[in-house]
C-alpha cells in the first residue's frame, strides 16, 4: 500500500469501502450547524442559535 497507517487499519479501510454505512448526514448537521453560527457573528448567545437550528 501507499501509506504505512492505511495497512496498520487495513480492516477499517475495507469496511469503509464495502459497508452501506455513512457519517454524510451527521456531516452534513454538523455543516449546516457552523454555516448557521457564522451567519450570526456570535450575537445573542446560545440560546438564539439554539432555537436557529432546531427551527431551521
Amino acid at each position: 500500500m501507499i501509506d504505512p497507517g492505511l495497512d496498520r487499519d487495513i480492516d477499517a479501510v475495507i469496511a469503509g469501502l464495502t459497508l452501506p454505512y455513512s457519517n454524510g448526514p451527521t456531516e452534513g448537521v454538523n455543516t449546516k450547524t457552523k454555516r448557521i453560527a457564522r451567519q450570526m457573528h456570535g450575537r445573542a448567545g446560545f440560546t438564539l442559535l439554539r432555537h436557529r437550528i432546531l427551527l431551521g
